[in-house]
């Protein structure tokens, strides 16, 4: 199966710009997955709370890894709502990693992000391009975008929001060019490791 290959194609300092882009060109999937895979590091009460009224019920985790006294893995299980907030700032920071139904969520999602790394990825169908020596391929093609990051893998925090497209594990640079294009963006760099 393989890593898709990712290829930036926007990227900007506003966040609303970079998803607006990214919906753009979710409008060209021939066909788009059921599901959309949301990833968000909450670094506040307010941004925990935020999140937990647009995904009742995120499973959240530590970003960086708690042990108990015997050395186990320490997982977070409070009930956001439930608890106050001094205890929830004691456990921050924390991210999810869920997919929801697409369409459903997304703009609320967004809206409560803060300025911890974030994703969202539409996984789908790229058409049939007769001009291309490549295909679409149903593992590999889909937008993401990267809130605070650079690269579709969520390494580093940057300023910057990133809008990726996806193609095939051998790549598909004049594909990427064309939808690049078709929101005023142009391929940023060398393809970089998808998913």
């Amino acid at each position: 199966m393989g890593n898709s290959r990712a290829y930036a194609v926007f990227r900007t300092t506003d966040a609303t710009t970079a998803y607006a882009r990214a919906e753009r060109l979710c409008g060209l999937l021939e066909e788009r997955d059921d599901e959309v895979g949301l990833f968000a590091e909450l670094e506040t009460v307010a941004e925990l709370r935020g999140m937990a009224e647009v995904l009742p019920g995120a499973r959240y985790d530590y970003v960086n890894r708690r042990t108990g006294p015997d050395g186990e893995d320490v997982r977070f299980d409070l009930d956001v709502a439930a608890t106050d907030d001094v205890t929830l700032e004691r456990h921050l920071p924390l991210d999810l990693l869920e997919d929801a139904p697409t369409g459903s969520v997304e703009d609320r999602f967004v809206g409560v992000l803060g300025r911890g790394m974030a994703a969202v990825a539409w996984h789908g169908l790229w058409p049939d391009d007769p001009e291309s020596d490549q295909y679409p391929s149903v593992n590999h093609d889909g937008v993401q975008v990267v809130f605070h990051g650079e690269q579709a893998q969520w390494d580093r925090w940057s300023e910057y929001h990133t809008v990726f497209v996806h193609v095939s594990k051998f790549g598909d640079l004049s594909r990427a060019r064309k939808l690049a294009a078709h929101i005023g963006g142009e391929v940023l760099g060398e393809p970089q490791l998808g998913w």
